[in-house]
């Protein structure tokens, strides 16, 4: 039958005990229950509660088993909240703002049934539609309005076979709710993880199969080696200090026969950027883009932030399209994009601008969970990590045939937009 809330408990409100009880002493000390005691279906004591001289307390406000507790003023999404006192306490009081719920019939089955019927959705949605308003923040919830809310009872045998099915879910129901939180966790990692996985297949030679007819990633790098000779014998470019031999025991990883391990800087030309003088203002202007740590974001740049004159370019340096840049200092260490047009960059960002490679192959290489791994754990530096274009130059990177680059290349754009839709 359908009962109010008054026909089977009667309601006790918890004291506010003053600041000067705070600090008295005696032999006898008692813990206060408050209202942030109280959660889902339960309370906790917490080592910070407050304790108070057993002076200044009243016995009825000791909590005693099968009593129900809830906050009596609130946030609103607190409202609902409810907890069964399983034992007698000599040592624990609540205090003020917590309302005890003293059911009629001292019965385990009886309490432990009105504690499920206080923590359902139908009450809580009873007790938000009688709160009074006051303030942005809080709430009262009237005692004498919650004790005339209808609840339904039925028979005492029934009571106790639904607190036992009850009980018998609820383990399930835990579970369930850890195994879900998993699950969005899996779900809101799965997309970044998934692009991971496509560029480690990637440059791990997985993504696309091997054809013979296109060569070897052998070729290819004497190819680059013989324009890189014949610009240092325009004057094109300085010559370059020789790069350690790679030994058996630095290969991270297997690659496919046709592939070759190379060190970064031995496929194009590197450099760190630099900041001209802000001691000369004509070296501001608005001739060219100048590139910070901060202009470069998800693969892309921001070219419209800061710019120098042509005065500027000349003590600054320049890349071209088509490098890569990517920051080499501090928290946002890794981060990469490719240049779609001439700009200058400051000593935060290293740059590679390939030979007879292809620049997004080169970028999938260098922003791989692999080559990040690679140069953090390479970074000088303990505060602020950072890694010096001498070390970046010779991290290694793997080096495919240019023809299974650009096959590479494609087939990351047409799954990669696929991660995306999944965020």
């Amino acid at each position: 039958m359908w009962v109010r809330v008054s026909d089977c408990v009667s309601n006790q409100a918890g004291l506010a005990y003053k600041k000067e009880y705070l600090g008295a002493k005696s032999s006898n000390m008692i813990r206060v229950l408050r209202g942030g005691n109280i959660f889902d279906m339960h309370y906790a004591l917490k080592p910070d509660d407050v304790i108070i001289s057993s002076d200044f307390v009243k016995p009825e406000l000791l909590l005693r088993k099968n009593t129900i507790i809830t906050p009596a003023v609130t946030s609103l999404e607190h409202i609902g909240k409810m907890g069964r006192i399983e034992k007698n306490y000599n040592d624990t009081v609540v205090g003020g703002f917590v309302l005890m719920l003293l059911p009629h019939f001292s019965n385990e089955w009886f309490s432990k049934y009105l504690l499920y019927v206080f923590s359902s959705r139908y009450f809580r949605d009873c007790c938000r539609g009688i709160v009074n308003k006051s303030g942005q923040a809080f709430y009262n919830l009237s005692r004498e309005k919650m004790m005339q809310l209808c609840i339904p009872i039925p028979p005492l045998a029934e009571q106790t076979r639904i607190v036992a099915k009850i009980e018998e879910l609820l383990p399930y129901i835990d579970s369930y709710e850890k195994a879900w939180s998993k699950l969005e966790d899996f779900n809101k990692r799965f997309p970044v993880d998934m692009q991971k996985s496509i560029l480690q297949m990637a440059i791990q030679g997985k993504l696309v199969k091997q054809r013979p007819e296109e060569g070897t990633g052998e070729e290819l790098y004497q190819k680059i080696q013989v324009e890189k000779q014949r610009l240092i014998k325009a004057g094109t470019i300085k010559k370059e200090k020789p790069l350690p031999e790679i030994t058996e025991c630095e290969k991270p990883f297997e690659i496919p026969e046709s592939w070759m391990w190379v060190r970064l800087s031995s496929i194009g030309l590197t450099q760190t950027g630099n900041t001209p003088s802000k001691a000369h203002p004509e070296y501001t202007g608005k001739d060219v883009p100048f590139i910070t740590p901060g202009d470069i974001l998800n693969g892309d740049i921001a070219y419209d932030n800061q710019a120098l004159s042509t005065l500027g370019k000349i003590v600054a340096r320049v890349c071209c399209a088509g490098t890569v840049l990517q920051v080499c200092i501090g928290g946002s260490i890794g981060k990469a994009a490719i240049t779609n047009r001439e700009v200058t960059f400051n000593q935060q960002i290293n740059s590679v601008f390939p030979i007879f490679c292809d620049s997004k192959y080169i970028f999938a290489i260098i922003t791989s969970q692999y080559f990040i791994v690679n140069m953090k754990e390479s970074a000088g530096g303990t505060a602020t990590p950072i890694i010096n274009k001498g070390i970046w130059d010779t991290l290694l990177i793997p080096l495919p045939p240019l023809a299974e680059q650009k096959r590479i290349v494609a087939k990351q754009n047409e799954i990669l937009p696929l991660c995306e839709k999944l965020k």
